[in-house]
């Protein structure tokens, strides 16, 4: 099942459940992880606070991992939103097809400049 996190603070009911899920104590995966059981609960009441790479090393033990998605319609919406916050009118985004493009030259830079 997948889980989406979209806040920092949702990491940790689903640490909570995975562990339970794997019936696993918080002293137990603190025994595997090579802490005490307080750092481990220090660690799991607030995940953000702990690095990337504990954080996947306790998922990995958990038997969970992290995926990365982004539905074209979704990554198309946010685009747009944040070019009408810029003032900059795109024109109607259309999902692409996967396909082999050639390299293309790199124009020089025009003395034209921008202001953002």
């Amino acid at each position: 099942m997948d889980y989406p996190i979209r806040t920092l603070q949702q990491i940790r009911p689903l640490l909570v459940g995975f562990r339970k899920r794997a019936g696993l104590s918080q002293a137990e995966v603190a025994g595997l992880l090579g802490v005490t059981q307080q750092s481990y609960a220090k660690i799991e009441a607030n995940p953000a606070a702990t690095s990337v790479e504990r954080l996947f090393t306790i998922l990995r033990l958990l038997g969970s991992e992290i995926v990365l998605a982004q539905s074209v319609e979704q990554g198309d919406a946010v685009a747009a939103d944040r070019a009408r916050a810029a003032g900059i009118s795109l024109p109607a985004l259309k999902p692409k097809k996967a396909s082999v493009m050639a390299p293309s030259k790199v124009a020089p830079p025009s003395k034209k400049t921008e202001h953002w």
